[in-house]
């Protein structure tokens, strides 16, 4: 009759077979399976397994065209409806520039699209159009509602 502590024991000493076994199976930085083609042929190339190298070039893969692309987005203002015009330039699906051009109905609409227009670039600049989703801009919370409206319509025609 087998105690607890002894089947214990058994399971532990199967499990570490197992993982010494599947250790021992794994490729080294030696493997010639994981050296890039530089490396096999005497040069500096670094060594990579070619799960990595395949995820490398898929992260580097852009989503959406190079270019300039522009839309206009629409929002509700306790004066009824506005619109705010967004011009994007992306590279490497990054923002590289952008370009508002207001549409105000009224000098209320008017203070508020100038004051995003003046603070929306240092927010966007540089980053991923996927990761935009503005809220409030320069003291503007509206105009943005109608500027990512603008975006999804731009990730559209980049694609």
């Amino acid at each position: 009759m087998t105690t607890p502590l002894r089947k214990s024991l058994y399971v532990g000493i199967a499990g570490l077979s197992i993982m010494g076994s599947a250790a021992a199976c794994a490729p080294t930085a030696e493997s010639p399976s994981t050296q890039t083609p530089a490396t096999q042929n005497g040069g500096q190339a670094s060594t990579t397994s070619p799960s990595s190298s395949a995820a490398a070039g898929a992260a580097g893969a852009s989503t959406y065209k190079d270019g300039t692309y522009s839309a206009d987005g629409t929002y509700t203002s306790p004066n009824g409806q506005e619109t705010v015009g967004v011009e994007i330039t992306l590279t490497a699906d990054k923002v590289s520039a952008v370009n508002i051009t207001t549409h105000p109905s009224n000098p209320n609409t008017k203070k508020f699209q100038g004051e995003f227009a003046s603070g929306i670039s240092a927010q966007i600049v540089g980053k991923d159009i996927d990761e935009l989703k503005v809220s409030k801009v320069a003291g503007s919370s509206l105009t943005s509602g109608g500027f990512n409206e603008a975006v999804e319509q731009i990730k559209s025609q980049a694609k």
